[in-house]
């Protein structure tokens, strides 16, 4: 054994494999620790058998009175500031043994409500949209987020998109075939985009109907996913931006279906969708001979 290796600080530490809709989703609670996740570590844990994930949730004591304090990398080891379906695999892991049906986690986006509908069905209070250019954020000045210009323009990809922040930048593409989309070719070049200068999850939405989306996303740092719940969140407030929907729907996924609701009284956008656990286990030293070299 790597003495060094031995020695780090996550070994013998627990961590959950879960997923939200095939969404691949660890959580490693390091609360009540001194214990910090660096990027290489959240790399080595990645490529560990078993432990590939699109997102990492690492779950430190909160700073108020949130039940944790949520740092979300992806397989690349960057970091994203919020996840729906990894925030719904940590309000399981949480609530799982509690009687509570409620909690609150802070994020790098923000303060999430999360309850407990069903033993593995859960709604995330993602909050508002983020419709201010500058904000979500986007190059250049004063654009109507609502349809924006790719410009340049990157071949196959439609020629326009909706840009909304939920917690995370997101372009929404609105196209006739969702399926006929090269996600693979289309996919890295838009997330890399100058439009967009904190890179971007780019999403290819098909209307079924005022109802019903069929969605799919590619995410920054993370690639083709089988699900992503601030995508389907965005696209649904895209849709009700341009008046191609109401302002709740049903967005279908590689992985399923979420219900997401952009709520008038407030503007939240309610989330709402299955976890699913399978299995839990310690991290060995081996993981990290890489991220110590």
């Amino acid at each position: 054994m790597n003495e060094p290796n031995s020695r780090h600080p996550l070994v013998g530490r627990q961590i959950l494999r879960m997923n939200g809709l095939g969404n691949e989703i660890l959580v490693l609670d390091l609360r009540d620790t001194a214990i910090r996740v660096a990027a290489a570590d959240a790399r080595a844990i990645g490529r560990a058998h078993g432990l590939h994930f699109d997102q990492l949730m690492v779950l430190y004591d909160a700073s108020g009175d949130a039940a944790a304090s949520m740092k979300i990398f992806n397989i690349d080891g960057s970091l994203a500031q919020s996840c729906g379906n990894g925030t719904r695999c940590v309000g399981w892991a949480l609530l799982r043994n509690a009687p509570a049906r409620t909690l609150k986690l802070e994020s790098d986006g923000g303060l999430l409500d999360v309850t407990r509908d069903g033993d593995l069905s859960f709604t995330v209070d993602m909050g508002a949209p983020v419709l201010q250019w500058e904000r979500i954020p986007l190059a250049g000045e004063g654009a109507d987020t609502r349809e924006i210009v790719l410009t340049p323009p990157v071949s196959g990809a439609p020629e326009t998109f909706s840009a909304v922040g939920m917690g995370n930048p997101h372009a929404v593409f609105f196209v006739a075939d969702a399926a006929a989309i090269d996600l693979a070719a289309l996919g890295p070049k838009i997330e890399h985009h100058p439009l967009f200068p904190e890179r971007v999850n780019a999403s290819f939405a098909q209307m079924l109907s005022r109802e019903k989306i069929l969605l799919r996303v590619w995410e920054r740092g993370a690639g083709a996913t089988r699900a992503c719940g601030t995508a389907a969140c965005a696209t649904a407030v895209a849709a009700a931006r341009l008046g191609f929907a109401a302002r709740e729907v049903a967005v279908t996924l590689p992985g399923g279906d979420l219900r997401i609701v952009w709520r008038d009284s407030d503007d939240h956008v309610l989330m709402t969708g299955p976890v699913e656990f399978e299995f839990e286990r310690a991290l060995t030293s081996d993981i990290f001979a890489r991220a110590d070299a």
